[in-house]
């Protein structure tokens, strides 16, 4: 048999302890938009921080700049074909 839910706070909590609520305290930062990603355990054990993987995604955005970049022309001869 399930126990009906209460709206009361258990006997140990006080709601004058809790300070006085605001209501859309963090509504701003949520529309301006939080991005969280979940991380398969095996990546986030390589990336413990969120400092180290956003340093990889920037090597990598970089690494995938320049292979996309037309390159210079080499400044050789091509060899003649005899």
């Amino acid at each position: 048999m399930k126990k009906a839910k209460s709206d009361d706070m258990r006997p140990e909590y006080r709601r004058e302890d809790l300070g006085p609520g605001v209501r859309g305290k963090y509504l701003e930062s949520y529309r301006s938009g939080t991005n969280l990603v979940l991380l398969s355990p095996d990546v986030a054990q390589a990336f413990p921080t969120e400092e180290a993987v956003n340093e990889a995604l920037r090597s990598l955005i970089e690494l995938a700049r320049r292979s996309t970049q037309p390159t210079k022309p080499s400044s050789r001869r091509p060899k003649s074909i005899e």
